[in-house]
Formats: structure tokens, sequence, C-alpha cells
């Protein structure tokens, strides 16, 4: 009965409590309760497999005992003395397999094995090499011979060239979700310049299909404001134009363009109207809102 409630407290240790923690990453008691009622099927499944393993344990441990104390009575001896618990009914097979892989040999055997030599009371044996490590000393020939079969004289294996084309094929995919997801987190409080001349190029295509229409090819301005000069309603840095490209002026006809173009697009955008300051477009608008001066302002490059 003792060994029955031992198994059964192993079982539900090493089974239930990791079930927990992995499964549902069970951090309180609340939650291993609620997880517990929620799967209460699972829960009840685990607890029956432990009962049933662990009487059958206490059982197989019950019979053993039974066989061992009838072994040693009919040897004569006290199953209950001191010197009954050194008698062993015979070798565990995992035994047996540790002694063949160690390739032990027996004290009784050793001068079979001795060489005659002798250093500081050590004896040289003749052993030979452990079954376990020619084993896997064979596994790993056999392993290359079909690696190199397979890589080298059939198509199924991909060569050293494709296996780098696919690594970069790859790089090249988790790069560009990578820049997607960096993409999406600009807003007006960390927009930065761009200066690179291919993503101002998309930022003028951008704003030659959406904004023209309203503040001129050039920027120069039509019904929308003139771009070209040092003039803002709203403000001059790359922050507060990314931030009415995105919320839009509403009472002025400006909509909002973060339904439309996303943030990435609007920072591309945003960019190109900086690079149209200083520019002599021809019939431009009347300067409308307040100077604004660069110099006065921290602007952050990329």
């Amino acid at each position: 009965m003792k060994s029955y409630f031992k198994s059964t407290h192993l079982l539900v240790t090493f089974i239930l409590l990791p079930l927990f923690a992995t499964s549902q990453k069970v951090s309180v008691l609340d939650d291993a309760l609620n997880w517990a009622f929620n799967n209460i099927f699972i829960v009840a499944t685990f607890l029956l497999i432990a009962l049933v393993f662990g009487k059958l344990w206490g059982t197989m441990n019950d019979i053993t005992e039974y066989h061992r104390k009838a072994f040693l009575i009919a040897k004569g001896i006290d199953p209950d003395a001191p010197e009954a618990k050194e008698v062993v009914l015979r070798e565990s097979w995992i035994s047996k397999l540790w002694t063949y892989a160690a390739g032990l040999v027996p004290k009784e055997k050793e001068q079979d094995l001795d060489l005659g030599h002798e250093y500081d009371g050590i004896r040289e044996l003749d052993n030979s090499l452990p079954p376990w490590w020619l084993w896997l000393f064979y596994f790993t020939i056999a392993f290359s011979a079909v690696y190199l079969y397979y890589y080298t004289f059939t198509d199924k294996g991909p060569r050293q060239a494709e296996e780098y084309a696919m690594e970069m094929e790859n790089a090249e995919i988790q790069k560009a979700s990578f820049l997607k997801l960096q993409a999406n987190t600009i807003d007006e409080s960390n927009v930065e310049i761009l200066k690179d001349a291919p993503l101002l190029a998309e930022g003028k295509a951008i704003f030659k299909a959406n904004c023209a229409v309203c503040h001129g090819n050039e920027g120069q301005g039509t019904i929308g404001p003139n771009l070209t000069d040092n003039y803002w309603k709203h403000g001059g840095t790359i922050n507060d134009i990314f931030k009415v490209v995105k919320y839009g002026v509403i009472e002025k006809g400006m909509i909002a363009w973060q339904t439309q173009l996303n943030p990435a697009a609007m920072q591309k955008v945003s960019s190109y109207i900086t690079t149209l300051a200083g520019t002599s477009p021809p019939n431009p608008k009347a300067a409308e809102g307040e100077l604004y001066d660069p110099s006065q302002s921290t602007v952050i490059e990329k």
C-alpha cells in the first residue's frame, strides 16, 4: 500500500503538474483550478491513468516481494534478517544491458586480460573498446554513407548552393515581415525624415496620386496651401506634416489618409513634402500660416 501511494504521488507530480505548467503556463493556484475545471475530462483521464498505474505498480511490488521471501525461506534465510537484503533474485535487464554496453569484465576474469605490465601497483589489461562506442562508430559510418548517397547521387537532397538560395529567400521573407511590422509602428511621435532616393521617389508617386489634386503637381498649391514656401498652418516639422497627413484637417477639406495609406507610406510622402521647401514652381499660391525656421527645430534624419 505504501508503494502504491508513493507511485501515485510521483505520477501526479511528474504528469499533472507539468501538464498544467506547460500547456497553460499556470503561475497561480486560481489559474490552475480554472484550467482543471474547464478541462475536467482531461484531468479525470490522467488521474484515472495515474491511479491504475499506481495500483499495478503496487501489485507488482507485492508479487516481487512475495517471491523474494519464498526464495529466501527455501534457502533457509530469514527474510527479515539484514543479510537477506543483499540477496538478489536475478539481475535486472537494465543491469544486463549496461554490463554488455560497457563491456565490463568480471574481476575473476581479469587475469585473462593481464599483459604482465605493472606500474606503481597499476596493472595493464588488454581491454577492448566498449560495445556502445563501437556501435556508435559503426552508426556514424553507415549514416555518412546514406548521407553521401542521398545528397550527392540523388536529386532528393538539396545541394549546398540550393540550400543557400533557399535560406536567402527565407531570410528575405523574414526581413519583409520585420520591416512591415516596424513600418506599422511609425506614428507622429517617432517618425523620421527619409533621405534615400528610392524611398523619396515612392513618396513622390504617392503625392502625385493623392495630394497633387489639391496642392498641385509641384506642391505650388491650388485648393490646398503652397508646400514650397516656409509658411505652415500646422507646423513644418516632419512630425507636424505626418500628423496632418494622418489625421487630416476636416474643417478645411483635408481628409485623414490613415484609412488609405499605411504608416510607412505616410512617412514617405511626408518626407517628400519636406523636399519641396525652397523650390520655385510656376504660379505658386500666396503664403499662408506662420513662418517656420528649420534651424530652430530638431530634425531626425534617416
